[in-house]
C-alpha cells in the first residue's frame, strides 16, 4: 500500500468513523442529512466498496480531506477497522 492509494474493497473509512457533516443522496441513493454514526456504513458506499460521490462537488469534506495511509489503513482491513475505531474512541466528547 502506498501512502495514496486505497485497498480494493476495504471501505473501513467508509463504515468506522461518525460523520457529522451532511451527507448528500446520489444516484438513486438516500442521503443522511445529520451525517452518519461510527460503525455504520455510508449510504454512499457501494457493492464494490467505493463512494459513490467520489471526485464530486458535494462529497463531503471530511471524506475528501481523509487520505489512505500506511498507518491508518494497515495491512488487512481489519486492521484498519481497528486502528478507525480506537481513533474515533480516542475523538469522542
Amino acid at each position: 500500500m502506498t501512502d495514496s492509494a486505497c485497498r480494493p474493497g476495504c471501505a473501513a473509512c467508509c463504515v468506522a468513523p461518525s460523520i457529522s457533516s451532511p451527507i448528500p443522496g446520489s444516484r438513486g441513493r438516500r442521503g443522511l442529512p445529520t451525517g452518519k454514526g461510527a460503525g455504520l456504513p455510508c449510504t454512499q458506499l457501494t457493492e464494490g466498496g467505493l463512494c459513490a460521490l467520489f471526485g464530486e462537488p458535494e462529497r463531503p469534506g471530511v471524506c475528501v480531506s481523509l487520505k489512505p495511509s500506511r498507518e491508518m489503513c494497515g495491512a488487512s482491513r481489519d486492521e484498519a477497522l481497528a486502528y478507525l475505531r480506537a481513533l474515533e474512541d480516542d475523538t469522542a466528547p
